[in-house]
């Protein structure tokens, strides 16, 4: 695309829809979604009124953590097609006035890229682009408590894990194939900053860059504080936000061109705090256009305990904290709007109410609350169909690597499966893995060969199909809330203001842009609410610009939501 097509703040008023290719459709029948399924679908994407379509990554890679493991940045898995296949893509997407953004993965790259298999030679010039290590003092190499320090893996285990080659550990935040890229090395980020022009080049119009934030680590490497009874210490406070940060965002920015070419960028920011926030996403800094902030889907976990420690989340609990991020990122910055993606769990069964009764109203009313905040809302492949968690009753239905380590380990250390196994099924990743249901059919349409995951067997009436042809269903709500957003400045730019915050079913909050006010009403919850004309602005004269039910006046249906203009 012309970056003259791209004008400037342009993705204020877009919104994105993202795509994990293996789980969208599958074009030629090996189970595995593909890239010219996606093309295939370039209309839906279309008629549902979407500006960005974000591609979780298509790179080369020995899929251990289902392509988070990049063996070659500027090719294609053949499981997914061909370069040829992506220029058809990129192609496809200008023709209809659509973006496309590429995963940008490059805190870490896969053991099998040859950066990292060449500097397991400690005599070549790559030598030092990965965070290499000697064992501990004392300690030889490949023995129990031989690594450098004490953090954990995200995925389970020591972060740590020796090669017998070089002779030393090389640093993995996440899977043992994941080395970690030393962004200390000029060299590396040269490289970072070379491929991801070469991507501008080839028509890409962004990157949401993953986990971002922990490219400047701590080079001390210093040892975590360990929870009681764990093995291993925590690393997110040392290589997460580390002291460069704001520089190699900065210099990649400048480098590659993000601001002067207009492009989308959004970082995967684990641990971000609004301060931070504010800082990476101010125009004057030249560093990202916004950021994924984590902290409201870390609302319905135990404190200090990590995901799986199930907590039931209060709504006052909810409201607040994307209020406050509202109220922080008001005047500076810029904020992303989601409650479902590819590692989160899907949001009418976490947020909303997924019984057959109150899945319909539930997910529209999540999306008129979403989407009516201030920042750029990005949509979940299935989200708009209102898909509903696998509810998986075995280990053996995950492919996770995540989901299945925890469990072993957990296991190992004295844990009851079934406790185990409730935990997966609330926040498992495969949850939002599984075939997007295009109609009714054998494998809800995905594919015509055996699905690399089952698709659910609600499939048969929560599906595309099925919800394109009613004008009633999830599917036109949020293209109705699409449509909203593209004609109405005060939904981009309208200044945000939270009501009744200690309202336990109610979510009632306004947006203003100068004489202009927007209203909105929703009942979060699955019993009949009502709202007292003296908590909210007379709606006497105000026009109804969209609702999920008949009804007017002020008792609210279960899951039903308005959005009034005053």
């Amino acid at each position: 695309m012309n970056p003259d097509a791209r004008s400037a703040d342009w993705w204020k008023s877009a919104v994105v829809y993202q795509i994990y290719p293996r789980s969208f459709l599958d074009s030629n029948g090996d189970g595995i979604g593909d890239i010219p399924g996606i093309t295939s679908k370039l209309d839906y994407l279309a008629d549902l009124g979407i500006d960005v379509l974000w591609l979780s990554p298509v790179y080369s890679s020995p899929m251990d953590d289902n392509g988070y493991d990049i063996s070659n940045y500027e090719d294609v898995d053949p499981l997914f097609g061909s370069l040829t296949d992506l220029d058809d893509l990129i192609a496809g997407a200008h023709e209809r006035g659509i973006k496309l953004v590429m995963d940008l993965v490059v805190n870490h790259t896969s053991d099998e890229h040859t950066w990292f298999q060449e500097s397991r030679d400690p005599a070549s010039p790559k030598a030092d682009w990965y965070w290499w290590r000697p064992p501990r003092e004392g300690f030889e190499g490949g023995t129990e408590g031989a690594e450098p320090n004490n953090w954990a893996s995200v995925f389970s285990g020591s972060a740590w894990q020796y090669d017998e080659r070089r002779g030393e550990y090389f640093l993995h935040v996440f899977s043992k194939k994941q080395p970690d890229l030393n962004w200390e090395n000029p060299e590396v980020r040269d490289a970072v900053y070379a491929m991801m022009r070469r991507w501008v080049e080839r028509g890409v119009d962004g990157f949401r860059m993953d986990v971002i934030n922990l490219i400047s680590k701590d080079p001390s490497l210093p040892d975590g504080t360990r929870q009681p009874g764990k093995k291993y210490a925590s690393s997110e406070g040392a290589v997460a936000n580390g002291p460069r940060l704001h520089e190699f965002l900065a210099e990649m920015n400048r480098e590659v061109g993000l601001s002067a070419q207009n492009l989308l960028t959004v970082g995967e920011m684990p641990g971000s705090t609004i301060e931070l926030a504010r800082e990476v996403t101010d125009p004057a800094r030249d560093e990202l256009n916004m950021v994924f902030t984590f902290e409201h889907v870390g609302l319905d976990e135990q404190t200090g305990l990590g995901k799986w420690a199930l907590l039931d989340l209060e709504l006052p609990v909810l409201k607040s904290n994307l209020a406050e991020w509202q109220r922080g990122l008001a005047d500076v910055g810029w904020n992303s709007l989601y409650l479902d993606n590819h590692d989160q769990p899907r949001a009418v069964s976490r947020f909303g109410d997924d019984s057959p009764e109150h899945r319909v109203s539930s997910a529209k009313t999540l999306a008129t609350v979403l989407h009516l905040h201030r920042g750029t809302p990005y949509v979940y492949q299935g989200e708009e169909l209102g898909m509903t968690n696998s509810y998986f009753t075995s280990i053996e239905q995950y492919q996770d690597l995540e989901a299945i380590n925890w469990y072993r380990e957990e296991l190992e250390a004295g844990r009851d499966s079934a406790d185990l196994l409730r935990s997966l099924a609330a926040k498992g990743r495969d949850n939002a893995r599984t075939p997007m249901h295009w109609d009714d059919s054998e494998h809800a349409g995905f594919t015509t060969g055996e699905p690399w995951l089952p698709a659910h067997p609600n499939k048969d009436h929560i599906n595309a199909a099925a919800a394109v042809a009613d004008e009633d269903s999830v599917f036109h709500h949020f293209r109705r809330l699409i449509a909203l957003r593209h004609a109405d400045p005060v939904v981009v730019d309208g200044t945000f203001d939270l009501l009744l915050p200690e309202d336990e079913q109610l979510w009632v909050f306004t947006r203003t842009l100068g004489d202009d006010v927007r209203l909105v009403l929703a009942n979060c919850s699955s019993e009949p609410a009502k709202v007292e004309a003296s908590d909210v602005p007379d709606l006497a004269a105000a026009t109804l610009l969209l609702g999920t039910h008949e009804g007017d006046g002020l008792e609210l249906a279960p899951w039903e939501s308005r959005i009034y203009a005053l």
